[in-house]
């Protein structure tokens, strides 16, 4: 699919499939057509391939060819089925337009088109407008992060407080996806700042360069809240997996005592069903209720003796 968007005033306004995109100045790629790449290409913009998008080599993610920079990120985003992934997002800026190139659907480049008078320095060039989606996409992994900390406190909270066994495994299965996702999350602010920092150091418009260190601060308090919710999901998973550890420990006590409990008159009936000529007890009138009795007596006794201790 191509978007194309034109400046109108302080907004952006969408193009029609059909129009010209040299009027353009953002052309979006979502996983592009041959023909729409030609298109774009025709502008002197060539669209790299996802596999060049994917190769981790520094020189692959950010390099300058034909007058035009090429900053390669890795977002956070849903892919065709609506599975959350992880994908690289190629940014093209040329001295005209910004070109992006992606293969899933990070939640920015749905949102920001609508606030694009909202959100950083504007759009009234490619510059300004490149830094204006990157801001977006940063308050979209602010949100993510805390949307994690908010899960983790009512993860939290439920083991603690009211969790049986089911809900154990299902907190378990949470603190995973969270960890998943605080992970993704991580890595892209990662590349992003990396992304920054080469697009900084060929910034010449001195109004830009304050946006870039407010957004370069930003990505170093995100990256502080993400090592801090590392840890949160740590102190989840350990806490979920010891809660787990204590409500295994009370069945296989239970199944403990209830085998100790039936011990000794297992003893007593492994006595009297010994088939020796020379046993008293099998010619006594009372002996088989004799044995019945003793084998009672010896359990409600070590369960008394248990109640005593304390053990139950």
């Amino acid at each position: 699919m191509l978007f194309a968007y034109a400046p109108d005033g302080a907004r952006l306004r969408q193009l029609p499939l059909a129009a010209d995109l040299a009027d353009a100045i953002w052309v979006d790629l979502y996983h592009p057509l041959p023909e729409q790449a030609a298109r774009t290409a025709a502008l002197g913009v060539e669209p790299p391939t996802l596999a060049d998008m994917e190769e981790i080599e520094l020189s692959n993610r950010l390099y300058r060819e034909n007058g035009a920079d090429y900053l390669t990120v890795v977002l956070p985003g849903l892919s065709e089925s609506k599975a959350p992934i992880s994908g690289p997002v190629c940014f093209i800026l040329t001295p005209s337009r910004l070109v992006t190139v992606r293969h899933h659907a990070p939640r920015p480049f749905e949102t920001y088109p609508q606030r694009a008078d909202k959100v950083g320095p504007g759009c009234t060039d490619p510059r300004r407008l490149f830094l204006s989606l990157i801001e977006e996409i940063i308050g979209r992994l602010a949100d993510l992060l805390e949307g994690a900390g908010k899960t983790l406190d009512a993860i939290t909270r439920r083991v603690i407080h009211d969790a049986a066994n089911d809900d154990l495994s299902d907190a378990l299965r949470e603190v995973s996806r969270e960890s998943d996702l605080v992970s993704r999350v991580r890595l892209s602010l990662l590349t992003i700042e990396r992304a920054i920092s080469y697009f900084g150091q060929s910034v010449e418009d001195a109004a830009l360069r304050p946006v870039i260190k407010g957004l370069m601060r930003d990505i170093q308090a995100l990256e502080v809240h993400g090592d801090f919710l590392t840890n949160r999901i740590a102190m989840a998973s350990d806490l979920t997996l010891g809660m787990i550890s204590v409500e295994q420990n009370k069945t296989v006590k239970i199944v403990s005592v209830v085998a100790v409990i039936f011990l000794p008159p297992t003893v007593i009936a492994s006595a009297y069903g010994m088939n020796f000529a020379n046993m008293p007890e099998l010619d006594w009138r009372w002996g088989y209720p004799m044995a019945l009795g003793l084998m009672l007596a010896s359990a409600v006794g070590t369960y008394l003796f248990f109640k005593w201790k304390r053990w139950l």
